[in-house]
């Protein structure tokens, strides 16, 4: 990705001396964009930023705002060009700013729930991750849905013609590599990334034996609206990065030469 491609939000009163946590934050759609803006009330990592990590918001392939070729970049191909992109993101910022490798972490909603969950899938690199009304299996997902058409551009077929190129990008598929801790959040009602996706995840990291924590909020769509809701969503993510992260960081984590 070149420059144009991302954004890095520094921590609070940041000191080139001392070694931050790192937070990625992967937008939905997946033909969106994340730019410049203020905090959104909904599920924004910049927030993070205050409690001493840097968070990083990429605009890998098929994100718009790089011309067509590069929003259809990823038909056919979820998941796998996307990860290669933000992680090659998280490279540069690790190699260039003093960012400790043991303290990355992940989130997203939507997509970017999918892309958490495929994420921890196909990397230990995270330490943690949150995945807010994620995907996690393609197959099953085409079938639960209110807005499945807007599949078959992607993967090429209905997934009764072609149930390979789904279970290619699921989670699901390749489950038994997760390690990372993960917190799953969702609402009870959301119809474009229903509950049961959230659940088949949650019921295998059970199974694993992989550390979690699965809420399910209740008279909530696919954007939580409630206050109160929003609240427990950032507070809890905030906890969880925190468990894991060590996000604000003791004096021992001053960097040590460059």
């Amino acid at each position: 990705m070149g420059r144009a491609d991302r954004q890095l939000v520094y921590p609070r009163d940041f000191r080139a001396d001392r070694r931050y946590s790192l937070i990625v934050s992967v937008h939905g759609g997946p033909a969106s964009a994340r730019r410049p803006s203020w905090p959104r009330p909904h599920f924004d990592f910049t927030l993070f930023s205050s409690e001493g990590a840097f968070v990083f918001f990429p605009n890998p392939r098929g994100s718009y705002g790089q011309g067509e070729a590069f929003t259809r970049a990823n038909v056919k191909d979820f998941g796998y060009g996307d990860l290669r992109d933000i992680l090659a993101g998280v490279d540069e910022i690790t190699k260039t700013l003093p960012v400790d490798k043991d303290r990355l972490g992940i989130g997203g909603w939507s997509y970017g729930g999918y892309m958490t969950m495929w994420a921890v899938t196909q990397t230990n690199r995270f330490r943690t991750a949150v995945a807010g009304a994620g995907i996690a299996n393609w197959q099953s997902y085409y079938g639960q849905n209110g807005i499945d058409q807007w599949l078959i551009p992607y993967f090429g077929a209905s997934v009764y013609d072609d149930p390979a190129v789904y279970a290619r990008s699921s989670p699901i598929t390749f489950i038994k590599q997760v390690k990372t801790p993960t917190l799953i959040l969702v609402g009870d009602g959301d119809v474009e990334c229903p509950v049961p996706q959230s659940y088949e995840f949650w019921h295998a990291l059970k199974t694993l034996g992989v550390p979690n924590q699965f809420v399910v909020y209740p008279g909530e769509g696919h954007a939580i609206r409630k206050p109160a809701h929003q609240r427990d969503i950032m507070h809890r993510s905030a906890a969880w990065f925190d468990k894991h992260l060590r996000l604000t960081g003791p004096e021992e984590g001053k960097r040590k030469g460059p």
